[in-house]
């Protein structure tokens, strides 16, 4: 039971996807960053404003210089935040490709598989057998076509009007003579017969 709780599960992240987030969380410290510096420009700003109304120059044209360079800073975060996306972009791309070349690699071992199977050379036999026993079966039935006399056509034909007659199944003549029904026949058959009055 310990080994089953125990074991490691392999984990699925790669080192592409580690590298992926580590860039993506620099370039939201960066961002965070940024933030930052923008909000204590617009103050300095302010306090460089404030330094002037009263009259202390010297001060106000220090925050700015100040200032100046925090703006500079801002412009390298920008360019490498850039920087950063662009390698996110490139590494995630360089993934679809190397999944893109695994699967033809599978298809192309599949491929090279089924050619191991079925050569050339072997479709090219088959295509052959094939046509030789087509080409058997025609002589054979020329053979059996040639060889038939009229006699035995003539006992094929037989045989063939044998069969129909079969599937016919008349039933049987009856054996005694039937009576005779025709309307000329109940006619006299019907009449009456004259009565012979005896002499007195």
């Amino acid at each position: 039971m310990g080994n089953i709780f125990g074991r490691k599960r392999r984990s699925r992240v790669t080192e592409q996807d580690k590298a992926v987030l580590q860039l993506k969380q620099q370039r939201d410290k960066l961002k965070q960053y940024q933030k930052k510096i923008t909000l204590q420009l617009q103050r300095e700003r302010e306090v460089a404003k404030q330094l002037l109304h009263n009259g202390k120059k010297e001060k106000a044209k220090l925050l700015l210089k100040k200032k100046r360079y925090q703006e500079q800073l801002l412009e390298k975060t920008d360019n490498q935040i850039s920087n950063l996306e662009k390698m996110v972009e490139d590494i995630e791309f360089a993934q679809i490709e190397m999944k893109v070349i695994e699967g033809l690699k599978i298809g192309n071992d599949c491929l090279k598989k089924m050619h191991e199977v079925m050569s050339i050379e072997e479709v090219e036999r088959i295509m052959d057998e094939t046509q030789e026993g087509i080409e058997y079966q025609r002589q054979i039935d020329e053979l059996l076509a040639g060889s038939l006399t009229t006699e035995d056509e003539e006992a094929i034909l037989e045989e063939l009007e044998a069969i129909t007659q079969e599937d016919l199944e008349l039933p049987e003549a009856p054996k005694e003579p039937l009576p005779d029904t025709t309307p000329e026949k109940q006619a006299v058959k019907n009449k009456p017969q004259p009565q012979l009055v005896a002499a007195s």
